[in-house]
């Protein structure tokens, strides 16, 4: 195995950092709170809620989950609790299905080798391999 398929291999710790954050994402009603948080930045609760059909409590239930995750956090700003996203953690994760991506692409590219290296060869001079 090369350095550099070593260096891209994702480790069994990294899937285990990362898979509180998918399993966060995984829910519809966090994604649409992380989208909004990345697009518009810190948000109040109430801010969050609005317009939704989601109560405050329910937003707040969400919001503890991104945050156990380490995807959000949350601080003050007078009364008032602010949630903010972790662009840092979200990079990791980005990094993460890099890596995993780039390992894809390396085992599609083995197996079209082999399947190219099989196939007889008038396949081959069709471009139909």
């Amino acid at each position: 195995m090369s350095a550099s398929r070593r260096r891209s291999r994702v480790t069994a710790a990294a899937r285990s950092n990362a898979a509180p954050i998918f399993t966060a994402l995984g829910d519809e009603t966090r994604l649409h709170l992380v989208t909004r948080l990345c697009e518009e930045g810190p948000l109040s609760i109430s801010r969050l809620a609005a317009g939704t059909n989601m109560s405050r409590q329910a937003v707040t239930k969400h919001l503890r989950v991104l945050s156990d995750a380490g995807l959000a956090h949350c601080g003050r700003s007078g009364r008032e609790q602010v949630w903010q996203i972790r662009a840092k953690r979200l990079a990791e994760v980005r990094q993460l299905l890099g890596r995993i991506a780039e390992q894809w692409n390396e085992a599609l590219g083995r197996l079209r080798a082999f399947v190219e290296q099989d196939a007889p060869d008038s396949l081959r001079r069709s471009g139909r391999s």
